[in-house]
């Protein structure tokens, strides 16, 4: 994968920046506004702290962080992650989905954290969207990213209103590919080769480059 396509990848993820340390609420913004504010104050952010992955990657990896917990909702994308593995008599506890979560947080922190610091910045436009949603409470959001080697790219955010109404991201899709499915894929072989022990699946998890 390319730094472009990495760095969009972790754009998408990383979306929430200084100005958003504060939520604001659904009724104070649409989705596409949320996503336009996160990509905006991104930028400005990552501008700021990229001299830090040279020399102080603690407090830069602190703050890739920082920024990831403030857009995602890591539980529901470990629970779409984990998919039928999560539900049922015989899936997941609310400790091993906890567990979970936290697990693939540092792995997205670590992998796109690094993508990032190669961020050369880019261009970037909201879309119309092609799709009305049957929620007034989920909203699908596109964008499109012209990058510094003068492709586009289109990126699509799968958006939900959590229970303070502040919008978060459940998924991304990248040029059509749905990353919480390539995710799921992972881990679902991971299940297949260690014998359906959803502990050890945790224990081993990672997200490949």
């Amino acid at each position: 994968m390319n730094t472009l396509r990495r760095a969009l990848l972790a754009l998408g993820l990383l979306a929430a920046a200084a100005t958003a340390a504060l939520p604001v609420s659904a009724q104070q913004e649409s989705a596409e506004a949320a996503v336009e504010r996160y990509i905006g104050g991104l930028m400005q952010r990552m501008t700021e702290i990229q001299p830090l992955y040279q020399s102080d990657r603690e407090a830069y990896f602190d703050t890739v962080e920082n920024a990831l917990s403030e857009f995602v909702d890591f539980r529901e994308v470990a629970r779409g992650v984990m998919a039928k593995y999560g539900q049922g008599p015989n899936g997941a506890t609310a400790g091993q989905l906890d567990r979970f979560a936290g697990v693939f947080r540092a792995s997205l922190v670590e992998f796109y954290g690094s993508a990032l610091a190669e961020y050369g910045g880019v261009e970037f436009e909201i879309l119309e969207n092609r799709q009305q949603s049957n929620s007034d409470r989920a909203a699908n959001v596109r964008m499109s990213v012209l990058g510094d080697d003068g492709n586009r790219i289109e990126v699509q955010y799968t958006m939900f209103l959590n229970d303070e109404d502040v919008w978060k991201l459940r998924n991304l899709y990248v040029e059509g590919v749905n990353l919480r499915r390539q995710y799921y894929s992972r881990f679902d072989n991971l299940m297949t080769r260690n014998d359906f022990d959803i502990d050890k699946v945790i224990d081993l998890w990672q997200i490949e480059e």
